[in-house]
């Protein structure tokens, strides 16, 4: 999920770069010198591979890289469909079952548009983008501004009615676009401007733990509401979650495969730790509608249960088109609000930190070296582009890289880059494929509740393992934490409904400072990150020394070679970049080799320049 997987994986260690005349030399695995550049980086290369099957830069079979690249679709599936289905309520859509089944088509739609940017132009590395639960705690404080729904629509209403209730969310969903949009121009410029390397020197474990925890933790209450409509069934769904994600994910199913050596032939493939969220909506959704069909829930809509029902929407599988093409602005003109975009920006921020984690993990699961500075600049700038897309299309969210993918990787042992660019034309299919998103409006509320428990509680965990790093002994990590994880519940609990208490005289600034308030994890960040670099700690206490180390402190790219780094070029253009010597200098450039160098020497081309000569 953008965000419910695990951020984190060991750097690769790499050896020791020699510089001679300009030239980067390098032992071997073995310990071997005086082999050629060829030599060397085929031996460090094989390193890098080790059991997989297919590194970053190979390409798989094309029936392969179809099918793995479904996969990736399917893994990422569970957490993308979560998204438009919780913003549904707060966008006042509820009764427009058509519109939902259009916004998960177009959430899917911008996913997979995304994600080919980010595997072709950002930072190159297999990684899937798709909705972050960062947005949902900002956007639901700027919905909050804009009063409740009204109370859903009767079976009878008029035209004019329906019409109004349209223009009401849609209404909505234009100051959401606006938000994202604008918030996200910060993120473009931060990851191409180089601004992203000089944040992450002050940000540690202590201001990231709350801030991603508290993402989890603020929605409990729609994952309570969904829930509650049935909690028989909702508990049915997180065991089935539990039990295939924890207890029997170790277990393979045979399966019948085929290649050119084996002919046909058993493979076992790991089902259940692949798709575990879809495995228990699909069994809890056939229980419910076997429950339906028997009679067992009641057909009072006033009456506890009835939201279990499997036909209560049903009628939006013959009223959604065949296909729908996403378009900019399908919802209207996107509308910008001062207090929107200040309050998006923590979503914004909480989201690029993720990533950055992800990109060294993707690369050590797809046997690339640890992603450059210019990767990392150049990945942070395409994901912010990528936001302004998914605002102007109109997601209601934002995108972010999905760990879980990363995680089918290490799985797979498939790191194939043309794989994920692959998966990414399947979501930009099915994403026309309204059918297919109406499918899933017709999931019965306590299903999605159930999966929002896990999910959330996963979300949850992933920011609260953060702090590994630090020094939970010291009474000042303990104070901390402590502080801002409590004070990141308290005062957005207090400001629901306190929001008159704020008063400037400036009811712009006033709808800012309530929307920042709000938010959770802006609440909690914030007071993470100020205490953490203003009470006294040494680097080894507050976990800084083991996170840089961990996300690719300076001597991450010092024992990385130009030869071994290709994996990052950009495609096509590459001999032309080479040639100009300005690029040098522009952060997201693949020749840019940093703000200060370690020795005097005038390359003559980038070409000759070693990233060990320079510090990013």
């Amino acid at each position: 999920m953008g965000d419910a997987g695990e951020k984190r994986t060991d750097a690769v260690e790499m050896e020791e770069v020699t510089v001679t005349n300009g030239e980067a030399t390098q032992p071997t695995a073995n310990g071997d010198a005086g082999l050629s550049t060829k030599e060397q980086v085929a031996a460090i290369k094989a390193k890098l591979k080790g059991d997989l099957t297919y590194t970053i830069d190979e390409i798989p079979p094309w029936y392969s890289s179809i099918l793995l690249g479904f996969q990736h679709y399917l893994t990422m599936f569970g957490a993308t469909v979560a998204i438009p289905l919780l913003l549904a309520g707060d966008l006042c859509m509820g009764d427009d079952l058509v519109a939902q089944a259009r916004l998960i088509g177009t959430i899917f739609f911008v996913s997979g548009l995304a994600t080919l940017l980010q595997a072709t132009f950002g930072s190159r590395l297999p990684i899937v983008q798709g909705g972050t639960f960062s947005f949902l705690a900002p956007t639901f404080a700027i919905l909050n501004l804009k009063g409740p729904c009204p109370a859903p629509l009767s079976a009878n209403a008029t035209a004019e009615m329906r019409a109004e209730r349209t223009e009401l969310w849609q209404g909505r969903m234009q100051e959401i676009q606006g938000a994202i949009i604008v918030a996200s121009i910060f993120q473009v410029i931060i990851g191409f401007s180089g601004i992203i390397g000089l944040l992450l020197k002050f940000i540690g474990p202590l201001s990231i733990a709350p801030t991603i925890a508290l993402v989890g933790l603020s929605l409990f209450g729609a994952a309570a509401s969904f829930s509650g409509v049935h909690w028989g069934v909702a508990f049915l769904t997180m065991i089935l979650m539990m039990l295939f994600s924890q207890y029997i994910a170790r277990f393979n199913v045979p399966c019948a495969g085929y290649n050119r050596s084996d002919n046909c032939h058993l493979v076992w493939f790991p089902l259940f730790k692949l798709f575990p969220v879809i495995l228990a909506i699909v069994f809890s959704w056939l229980f419910a509608f076997i429950l339906t069909a028997a009679g067992a829930f009641p057909n009072n809509p006033d009456t506890y249960g009835y939201g279990a029902r499997t036909d209560i929407r049903i009628n939006v599988l013959t009223e959604a088109p065949w296909f729908y093409f996403p378009y900019p602005g399908q919802w209207g003109t996107p509308r910008v609000t001062v207090a929107g975009v200040f309050g998006m920006l923590a979503g914004v921020l909480a989201s690029m930190i993720e990533s950055v984690g992800d990109y060294y993990a993707a690369a050590r699961l797809s046997g690339a070296p640890p992603p450059p500075t210019h990767a990392i600049n150049r990945g942070i700038g395409i994901e912010g582009l990528a936001c302004i897309l998914a605002g102007a299309w109109g997601t209601g969210n934002g995108t972010t890289s999905y760990s879980e993918n990363i995680g089918a990787l290490g799985i797979t042992k498939v790191g194939s880059r043309v794989v994920i660019q692959i998966g990414g034309l399947i979501m930009l299919f099915l994403g026309t494929f309204t059918k297919f998103g109406a499918l899933f409006v017709t999931i019965p509320d306590p299903i999605i509740g159930g999966m929002f428990c896990i999910m959330f509680g996963m979300v949850t965990a992933v920011g609260i393992s953060n702090l590994q790093f630090v020094n939970l002994n010291s009474s000042r990590n303990l104070f901390i934490i402590g502080y801002s994880f409590f004070m990141g519940m308290v005062i957005p609990n207090w400001m629901n409904g306190n929001e008159d208490f704020i008063n400037t005289r400036s009811p712009e600034f006033n709808q800012i400072i309530v929307v920042l308030l709000k938010t959770s994890m802006f609440v909690g960040g914030f007071f993470g990150f100020v205490l953490d670099n203003t009470i006294p700690g040494t680097p080894e206490e507050r976990g800084i020394a083991q996170w840089k180390s961990l996300y690719g402190g300076k001597d991450t790219d010092d024992a990385v070679t130009k030869e071994l780094l290709s994996c990052y070029n950009l495609p096509l253009i590459m001999p032309w970049i080479e040639r100009q010597r300005w690029l040098r200098y522009i952060p997201f450039s693949p020749t840019f080799f940093g703000w200060k160098l370690h020795n005097k020497k005038d390359y003559s081309s980038v070409a000759d320049k070693p990233p060990s000569t320079v510090e990013s």
